[in-house]
């Protein structure tokens, strides 16, 4: 029988050399979206979401809030209500949380809303250690009893309403930022979150919250203060633009010194990215919602470290080590977030990279070459897959990237959108990138689950 995963795998096809123009939108964030649809189990009545993207990632939270006992539906290609007022649940399938890191999110508003939750340690990506003691500091805070038990995290609040605290994380934490607030907003009292994270992502969960009734204040400093309701009701509400999609454009344009527009986002969230592009000589102009690129006089490396927002994303780091990998001169790229990032180097080195990384200071020494080759690669995750999308487009000849069901989680039609820009390139047969969680539970891959609490 053919699974899931047999029919997720495929591949894309480059043939480098194209130089990219023309102008591109993006989509609504992943890493916004996710969270968003998760905390719509806070709430009493429907929620609407518009600019939901179509992405493996969405349909897997889209499955798991089902299998919690909501009810979704699409109103529009990228718009969908969630009804979760029948939910009951608060323990969540391994087989579905195991695939998705994001999924842990849920903790947070099965916690506001039974005051108890029973989420499996989280999946995804294997990008290094993701620790989950910021985000049981948090719960314990709040009046919560937190153990860890065969593979999940249980936490449990005995008195009918979780109690408004005072929280200080050791470092800013996107994670543990999002569950904290999520737990709070139906908390007795206030609530007081000091050295956050400060990302767009955890803006706009705020920014959702207050729309469904919640009082969040402080978002997008090193402060949040929550001040506890009684009920949140529904809203309507649009997910913020893909910044990282963007940057991965960005950079795909500066991979092949094109002329790239990118449309539908918010400049202010890729400062740190226009300004790295810039330092290697590449022409950048800003409007109110758009980035364009010229990549003509590219001609130096650059120095990055990734950090905290408005740091640059690690999110970013893979295809930004692809393109340094083919800018004159050397470059040093440390990574400061995960601890596992680079497992995509050997990838870049089959197509003639010369990066050298340390594994003491977690950085890489990128050696522009002058020319890459294409080469049958592999993709380990999300990012470094358009990390290595991005190195096909600037190398000569064709690269195979297997595993491109990786990519196909956080980016909406890529194949189709590098062609727009006239990228040559071309997808596997017969797969498609999103899959309807109306079928998500009818393979072996992701078998149905009884997920009512004992």
């Amino acid at each position: 029988m053919t699974t899931m995963l047999d029919r997720l795998e495929t591949t894309l096809r480059i043939r480098g050399g194209a130089r990219l123009e023309g102008s591109v939108p993006t989509h609504g964030a992943k890493n916004a979206a996710l969270p968003i649809m998760a905390a719509s189990l806070l709430a009493k009545s429907p929620v609407t979401l518009h600019r939901v993207p179509r992405i493996t990632d969405v349909s897997v939270m889209w499955s798991l809030l089902e299998a919690l006992g909501a009810r979704i539906r699409y109103e529009g290609e990228h718009t969908l209500t969630i009804d979760a007022s029948n939910v009951t649940s608060f323990r969540a399938p391994y087989t579905l949380v195991r695939k998705l890191a994001a999924s842990f999110d849920i903790v947070g508003p099965l916690l506001g809303r039974f005051r108890r939750a029973e989420v499996p340690l989280p999946g995804g990506c294997v990008l290094g250690t993701r620790a989950t003691d910021m985000h049981e500091q948090a719960f314990v805070a709040l009046g919560c009893e937190v153990r860890n038990a065969h593979g999940y995290l249980i936490a449990h609040c005995k008195k009918k309403r979780l109690k408004g605290a005072s929280v200080e994380f050791r470092m800013p934490s996107v994670g543990a930022t999002k569950n904290a607030m999520l737990s709070a907003v139906l908390a007795d009292g206030t609530t007081t979150l000091h050295n956050v994270a400060m990302e767009p992502e955890v803006v706009d969960l705020a920014n959702f919250l207050v729309a469904m009734g919640a009082s969040v204040a402080g978002a997008g400093t090193d402060t949040i203060v929550v001040e506890g309701v009684h009920e949140l009701k529904g809203c309507e509400y649009e997910i913020i633009p893909d910044r990282i999609v963007a940057g991965t454009l960005l950079f795909a344009g500066a991979v092949t010194r094109g002329d790239v527009t990118v449309t539908q986002c918010r400049p202010q969230h890729l400062e740190a990215v226009v300004e790295k592009l810039a330092e290697c000589g590449a022409e950048i102009t800003t409007g109110d919602d758009w980035v364009r690129l010229r990549g003509d006089a590219i001609d130096a490396g650059t120095s990055i470290v990734t950090a905290p927002h408005p740091g640059f994303a690690t999110d970013l780091q893979p295809q930004a080590v692809a393109f340094l990998c083919t800018v004159p001169g050397t470059s040093v790229v440390e990574e400061s977030i995960f601890n596992a990032r680079f497992s995509y180097v050997n990838e870049l080195a089959r197509m003639g990279a010369d990066v050298k990384v340390s594994m003491e200071s977690n950085a890489a020494v990128v050696k522009g070459v002058a020319q890459l080759s294409g080469a049958p690669v592999e993709a380990p995750d999300i990012r470094a897959g358009a990390g290595l999308v991005i190195a096909g487009l600037g190398a000569a000849g064709e690269t195979e990237i297997i595993g491109l069901e990786y990519v196909d989680r956080g980016y909406e039609r890529l194949t189709e959108t590098l062609s727009e820009l006239g990228a040559q390139v071309q997808r596997s047969s017969g797969v498609t990138q999103f899959v309807e969680p109306s079928t998500i539970f009818e393979t072996s891959a992701y078998p149905r689950v009884n997920t009512a609490a004992g």
